[in-house]
């Protein structure tokens, strides 16, 4: 789900950067209000959560990867704020170190991936867990379900901003100056291998890690899990 270097032009790339800025700024302060004492050891293994499961990316038609991202599993154990710091901070570690995702492109990945993912993911999950009790199975199940669709979700907002590109710029004969594939390409590719493997790789990674954390530490979920 990494977007390359060259692959969105400068009024998207521009205008996600535009977008971050204050949302990292933002989420920088309520996390800080937020995140409980005992809770800042695990945000740092949060970050390095996410760092190794995105690092197992598959290369997908089209020019970007698909893969695991952990974003979810981060907001429902730490709370949404946490998530976006965590992935973010993955993210431009990957971008500028290991050349995962372009450098133009970080505040594109990171909108898909450290926002829309775990805030999607925990408003999922708090919905479908709403009154269940604190260890019960409805939770596994929630946690599933949101790292499932929220990937996909992520996922999607990917494939529209790489399509829209042949139609934001191009020659004068229309070749594209970026992205080659319009959103008749893009979606469904992306769509495809997230609903049929890395949504389920996600969902099930979220669920297991959730489950566990439920039988052996439930007190770290008090932070963020309220209900």
């Amino acid at each position: 789900m990494h977007i390359p270097d060259g692959y969105l032009g400068p009024q998207t790339y521009g205008s996600l950067w535009a977008v971050m800025i204050p949302v990292w700024s933002w989420a920088s302060r309520q996390l800080r209000r937020t995140l409980a004492a005992r809770q800042v050891p695990f945000l740092a293994i949060g970050a390095a959560f996410s760092f190794v499961v995105m690092m197992f990316n598959i290369p997908a038609p089209g020019g970007t990867t698909g893969h695991a991202v952990g974003a979810t599993l981060v907001a429902i154990v730490l709370g949404p704020w946490a998530a976006m710091i965590t992935t973010s901070i993955a993210l431009i570690v990957q971008a500028l170190l290991f050349g995962d995702g372009g450098i133009t492109a970080i505040g594109a990945n990171c909108f898909n991936m450290a926002v829309l993912m775990p805030l999607s993911g925990y408003a999922i999950y708090r919905l479908c867990s709403w009154r269940a009790f604190r260890n019960g199975k409805r939770r596994i199940w929630a946690a599933g379900l949101a790292g499932y669709l929220s990937l996909n979700l992520a996922a999607l907002s990917t494939a529209i901003e790489l399509g829209v590109q042949p139609g934001l710029a191009h020659r004068l004969d229309g070749t594209p100056l970026y992205c080659p594939y319009s959103l008749k390409v893009t979606v469904p590719v992306m769509l495809t291998e997230h609903l049929l493997l890395f949504g389920w790789i996600e969902g099930v990674l979220t669920a297991v890690v959730v489950a566990y954390l439920l039988r052996t530490d439930p007190a770290v979920f008090l932070g963020s899990d309220r209900s």
